[in-house]
């Protein structure tokens, strides 16, 4: 009699003799229920042996002593051998051998099977083929539940917004198949429901769940809590993380994830607080730890950082990689570049992942040049970056404008095969649009295909950092047609193109959008806010928004001091800024700039000097080139232009041309020509190449009677070729902007508009009003027609 140990043997010899070496895996299960050993006369099996009699028998009914690989398998065989072989090359993502597996597939004729060509899909599917996967697919006959797993599995697996969407579409028509899903199609679907930042279609998968009765499978669930984490809905999240029976590291990680990422800190704390309490000692807890320390991204919460280090010292958890480049990245968002440096140098095994918490740290925390210093050493020490770790590093060039390291790591980024990555390319996006290159920036965006809306706000951003207002409004509207979901950067900058064009009633309908997308009056949407309705005149409804701002930082007050003083209204301004020192809100360089012009546009000589002496004095800010450009304009405007010339000339910053050009033009305005010219040829010696100043200086020379100097200050002007820059205005009227532009007449309505002007100047020199023309702008030989 063979006892069970020996008869467990020869069952597992027969079985890598009849469907090859290594793991049957899913596709040869159904195989295994038919499988049998017939008795042979003088063999006798035990009853617990697990071997079941079964007409398959005959194959399997061989002398222990004679079994031998045979040299022409049977059918059986060969079917069962390729499907192992699609298993395996499955799981090692081998394109080529598995595309030869599945000509072998071909050839045998076998490939019409639904196990084959589950086999087929799932290999497909793993490789990245999605569309040659989906049409093996969708010529299945007869599909089962792993054919639908399959393809659901791998465009799950797949990622991006089309990927997840096709996964929702693939679960609701096989739900129309009265298809019944199992744990691995509901795992799929909570995935490609994550990446699309939604919960729709995970709520029915919920429901499906409690009504499948399949609450309690871990994989699920955890599918399902990470769903809903992702989704936002942490409230959800937390009443499936609480109704579980078994909970693992992952499910635990996940519900802190899921904490930290919406930035709840202290709830983050008290799920890993209640993880130490329950499985601090399993041996995988660095995912847990790793979860918790992603939380903690404010210099306040450094010292529990350093707690949490200490555990992870006591638990020997410092072996793993991934909680070291943790702790680097947690001191690098505490401002602790100094424990960051120190974690980092300590790692003997970095990573390209370490490298890269690394640079991002330097670049955050304001040392972009360490950065690229860093990624220089870790080039040279032959560490192939990540993705993330071009992304560091072009954020700290982007933030130091070096445009031509920039374009040498855009090429190395091409050499890596980055150039379709998302992160990447939103990285250079950003890095190109802010050093003003905007043509190349929008080719980087326009080579995408998924865009996210780190992506579009990204170019908007840009557009609007180089004025051109309009195109971040047109590509705003773009992004509207198709369906992304702006955020709080994203509203923020199409406000400020709204506030530098002046259009209230677009400004309006972009204040309704955010209300519509549920943003709140927190900045920056509430200072942006009340910016725009401030540079477009409407100070009530600006004043209304700043109101209800609730935490107002110093760039709220600024708004709206700045909208006050540019609108006349200075000494609203000042009592504003007296309100918000005695809040407890301190001023910035900003702040200082707003309420010094409003001091000159009032006259308040005094009190702006004592403004711009509280800078330095209280405030601990060094004046810039601003404050003294509005000091200048307050001694100017105060008819104090001798007091204004010594202060220009004492002067402790390089102000090149600013200073003197407000001089010249208060000069010219006070009739103080002799000064004027000083300023003027200062202007000329410091290589002014604007054409008012040419004017008002050839102006001067002319009312003083000095013909040579005038004269010469043209022939200098037309020598180093400069002219006069074209006037343009524009109106928002029923939808439709407007611009006129001087000496054009391509404009539809322009002979309507010319009737109108003539008809105006007629009406008002018949009311006694004079037309004045500024010489200023009044170039040698021009003469003034009227018609």
């Amino acid at each position: 009699m063979i006892k069970a140990p020996a008869m467990k043997a020869i069952k597992k010899k027969i079985e890598k003799n009849i469907y090859g070496v290594g793991s049957i895996g899913l596709y040869t299960e159904l195989y295994r229920e038919g499988l049998a050993i017939r008795q042979k006369p003088g063999l006798e099996l035990e009853q617990h042996s697990g071997l079941d009699k079964s007409p398959l028998g005959k194959q399997c009914y061989i002398p222990i002593k004679a079994i031998q690989p045979t040299t022409e398998p049977s059918p059986m065989t060969q079917s069962s051998t390729l499907l192992s072989q699609l298993t395996h090359h499955s799981q090692q993502r081998n394109l080529v051998a598995g595309r030869a597996a599945h000509a072998r597939i071909i050839r045998t004729g076998t490939s019409t099977g639904t196990h084959h060509a589950n086999g087929l899909v799932n290999l497909y599917a793993k490789c990245g083929h999605l569309p040659k996967a989906h049409s093996i697919f969708n010529a299945i006959i007869s599909k089962d539940v792993v054919s639908w797993n399959s393809l659901i599995t791998g465009y799950s697996q797949n990622g991006g917004l089309s990927s997840s969407r096709t996964v929702m579409q693939l679960f609701q028509e096989m739900r129309a198949q009265n298809m019944l899903p199992n744990a691995y199609t509901l795992a799929g679907v909570y995935k490609a429901e994550s990446s699309l930042g939604s919960a729709t279609v995970g709520r029915q998968a919920h429901a499906l769940v409690i009504k499948m009765s399949s609450f309690g499978d871990i994989y699920v669930d955890t599918s399902m809590l990470g769903m809903y984490c992702k989704a936002g809905l942490v409230e959800d999240g937390l009443k499936v993380f609480a109704l579980m029976p078994n909970r693992n590291t992952h499910t635990w990680s996940t519900m802190v994830s899921g904490y930290a990422t919406r930035g709840r800190v202290e709830e983050a704390i008290k799920i890993f607080s209640l993880f130490l309490r329950e499985k601090e000692e399993e041996s995988d807890s660095d995912y847990v730890f790793t979860a918790v320390l992603s939380s903690l991204a404010a210099n306040e919460y450094v010292g529990l950082g350093r707690q949490i280090h200490c555990i992870t010292v006591k638990n020997g958890l410092l072996q793993f990689v991934a909680l070291k480049n943790a702790l680097v990245t947690m001191y690098s968002k505490c401002e602790n570049l100094t424990e960051a440096c120190k974690m980092f140098d300590s790692s003997g095994d970095r990573n390209s992942i370490t490298w890269s918490a690394m640079v991002t740290g330097y670049s955050q925390n304001g040392e972009s040049l360490e950065a690229v210093r860093l990624f220089s050493r870790m080039f040279s020490a032959g560490v192939k970056p990540s993705e993330y770790t071009i992304v560091g590093v072009l954020n700290a060039c982007s933030d130091i404008c070096y445009i031509e390291e920039g374009k040498q790591l855009h090429s190395y980024l091409l050499k890596l095969g980055f150039e379709r990555h998302l992160f990447a390319t939103t990285a250079l996006v950003d890095m190109y649009a802010k050093a003003g290159c905007l043509a190349d920036a929008r080719k980087g965006f326009d080579c995408l295909q998924e865009r996210d809306v780190a992506l579009w706000t990204s170019l908007i951003s840009g557009y609007v950092q180089n004025s051109d207002n309009e195109e971040a409004l047109i590509l705003y509207c773009g992004m509207k047609t198709e369906g992304i979901v702006p955020n709080e950067p994203t509203m923020a900058s199409v406000l400020k193109a709204c506030s530098s064009l002046a259009t209230l009633e677009l400004g309006k309908q972009v204040h309704g959008h955010t209300i519509k997308h549920g943003f709140g009056l927190e900045v920056p949407i509430g200072s942006a806010l009340s910016t725009m309705y401030s540079k477009c005149g409407s100070l009530e409804e600006g004043n209304l928004v700043f109101r209800r701002t609730p935490n107002k930082d110093v760039v709220s007050w600024n708004a709206m001091i700045s909208g006050f003083s540019h609108n006349g209204r200075g000494d609203e301004a000042l009592e504003l800024f007296e309100q918000m020192l005695a809040e407890g809100t301190e001023p910035d360089d900003v702040t200082f700039v707003n309420i010094i012009s409003a001091c000159s546009h009032k006259g308040f000589v005094e009190r702006g000097w004592s403004y711009f002496n509280m800078m330095s004095d209280l405030f601990g800010l060094v004046p810039k080139v601003d404050h003294y450009a509005c000091m200048v304009d307050l001694l100017s405007r105060a008819g104090q232009l001798k007091e204004a010339k010594e202060f220009i000339e004492s002067a402790s910053i390089d102000h090149g041309l600013c200073l003197w050009r407000i001089l010249l033009s208060a000069c010219k305005n006070y009739g103080k020509c002799e000064l004027g010219a000083y300023a003027g040829e200062k202007l000329m010696a410091l290589g002014s190449r604007e054409s008012s100043t040419y004017v008002q200086l050839a102006t001067i020379y002319a009312g003083l009677g000095r013909k040579r100097d005038a004269e010469r200050v043209w022939g200098l002007m037309r020598a180093n070729g400069v002219s006069k820059e074209v006037g343009c205005s524009w109106i928002d009227l029923k939808n439709q902007v407007h611009v006129f532009v001087v000496g054009d007449t391509m404009h539809p309505m322009i002979e309507e508009t010319k009737y109108l002007i003539s008809m105006f100047s007629r009406q008002m020199l018949e009311e006694g009003y004079t037309t004045v023309l500024d010489s200023s702008y009044v170039e040698e030989g021009t003469q003034l027609v009227v018609s």
